[in-house]
């Protein structure tokens, strides 16, 4: 998992990922191929 400043450009890279709001970070997964994994906060 990655820890980055912004998140926008890092979902863009593959049609499955989300952002996710989990205990007030943001958080982009990826069901499908998970190295997409990514954190931010």
């Amino acid at each position: 998992m990655k820890v980055r400043n912004s998140l926008k450009s890092l979902a863009k890279r593959d049609k499955n990922c989300r952002i996710v709001r989990r205990k007030g970070r943001l958080y982009v997964i990826n069901k499908v191929n998970p190295r997409f994994k990514a954190r931010q906060g």
